[in-house]
């Protein structure tokens, strides 16, 4: 069991590792546009689920924070990413959202305390061996409402990144979240398109209950 949860750990710093390196400065550098058009999904998502204090983790240099930040007061916004570059580049553009370096196995937040917790784009780099960890940390953390947006399939496929291995994975992860987490409640699965400012991802909004 000891030589399992090295090899777990060794995995997880691993990959962060890599995504505190110029491998993610350079996905700063490509995704800076990313979330221009993305404004009509998080005014929509928000309106129905009524979250008043929100975390994504993974945030990046704050595609969506940006467009949440102006739906609700910017001191209930947190962020949490690894990379220093994206993070410093969204405390000068956003001040006054929170912005926490941090892995998303290891969430520094106490149990139940934001409405709503979400990844898009980041759970997809999670290995085999950590996702569940990440996964549980995001559903501690969360009082009310889980929302994931990654590539689908319905079985796990790796598909090779930027001449990386074990770096990116296609999945059904509302299946998963609902076979770790039996209690959360399924209440939306779509589809977010590129013309809407998406990378062609499924997601999916729980309730917790």
């Amino acid at each position: 069991m000891s030589g399992q949860n090295e090899n777990q750990s060794s995995e997880a710093l691993r990959l962060e590792k890599l995504w505190s390196s110029e491998f993610g400065d350079d996905y700063v550098e490509r995704n800076r546009a990313a979330g221009d058009t993305r404004g009509p999904f998080w005014q929509k998502t928000l309106t129905e689920l009524d979250a008043q204090n929100v975390l994504e983790v993974g945030c990046n240099v704050g595609a969506n924070l940006r467009w949440i930040a102006t739906l609700r007061p910017p001191q209930q916004v947190y962020g949490v990413d690894i990379n220093l570059k994206a993070l410093n580049e969204l405390r000068r553009s956003l001040s006054d959202v929170n912005t926490i370096w941090s892995p998303g196995r290891e969430l520094p937040f106490r149990d139940r305390w934001f409405d709503l917790v979400f990844t898009m784009g980041v759970l997809i780099h999670q290995p085999e061996s950590t996702l569940p960890m990440v996964m549980s940390e995001i559903v501690r953390c969360s009082r009310c409402y889980v929302l994931c947006g990654e590539y689908f399939a319905e079985q796990t496929t790796e598909v090779p990144y930027r001449g990386q291995s074990g770096a990116l994975f296609k999945r059904n992860y509302g299946r998963i979240y609902q076979e770790l987490f039996p209690k959360l409640r399924l209440l939306q699965q779509g589809f977010l398109g590129r013309d809407e400012g998406w990378d062609d991802v499924t997601y999916w909004v729980f309730e917790k209950v």
